[in-house]
């Protein structure tokens, strides 16, 4: 991702409502499918740092990503346990974590499949992956091109991505659903705007991106029960199995 994209999102990820109601939805994913209240994580494509830092605050959490620029503004929350790596050769043995987090890291992986592959390795048995990715390649434009996407996503893909690498999947919907007309709109428009490809987040109000934020949380809550039919991210909770488990059952 260009340096200057994590500039922006070290700024507005603690109290821009998108990143709010990402970060918020992932959490109460993760909090919903572990099972253990000291578990090891890992956060693959940790960014500047602000999931990792609620995810030390629920055990042992482990930050990786391939930026150098994502790592220092990570280090400047304070956070320590991170490592400099590619997703798609992660340097961890196999079984050590409990739970994986990756929110719109995968898109921006070359081989996506190495790295579902290398996230189902290091997952112990009975392990969950929670994992975000955009949506619909018919929005591609230049919000992608500026974040260096390879790719966006279906339901279908993605569950053909993780269940080819033995993953089962427990959750698998896509997100911001209400607002999803408004951020089609502006997607397509963008196409047709000349210049250099730029992220460009529209700036709210302060109460104005509270309201949004509110309805993200109203959101999430029906998130919880349903499968949405659109928006414009995919979200996926996936488990490795726990084989032992399961001849025990048998």
């Amino acid at each position: 991702m260009n340096p200057n994209e994590y500039r922006k999102m070290r700024e507005l990820e603690d109290h821009y409502w998108w990143f709010i109601s990402r970060r918020e939805l992932a959490l109460t994913l993760l909090d919903k499918h572990l099972r253990s209240s000291k578990s090891a994580m890992l956060d693959v494509g940790c960014g500047t740092g602000a999931v990792l830092t609620e995810l030390e605050k629920r055990g042992k959490a482990v930050g990786v990503d391939l930026s150098h620029d994502a790592l220092t503004f990570s280090k400047e929350r304070g956070l320590n346990h991170l490592v400099y790596a590619n997703a798609e050769q992660l340097p961890f043995g196999n079984a050590q974590f409990d739970a994986v987090i990756s929110l719109d890291t995968i898109e921006h992986v070359p081989d996506h499949e190495s790295a579902a592959a290398e996230i189902y390795r290091v997952l112990k048995p009975g392990g969950v992956f929670v994992m975000n990715v955009p949506a619909f390649n018919w929005l591609w434009g230049p919000h992608d091109v500026a974040l260096m996407h390879q790719r966006r996503y279906t339901t279908q893909k993605v569950r053909e991505l993780l269940e080819m690498q033995g993953f089962q999947i427990e959750k698998l919907s896509y997100s911001v659903f209400f607002l999803f007309p408004a951020v089609m709109l502006r997607r397509l428009t963008e196409k047709f705007q000349k210049g250099d490809a730029k992220v460009k987040l529209p700036q709210f109000s302060a109460g104005t991106n509270q309201l949004l934020t509110k309805l993200m949380r109203a959101e999430s809550r029906l998130f919880q029960s349903l499968n949405l039919p659109w928006g414009s991210s995919v979200v996926c909770v996936a488990q490795k199995p726990n084989i032992t488990a399961t001849k025990i059952v048998k």
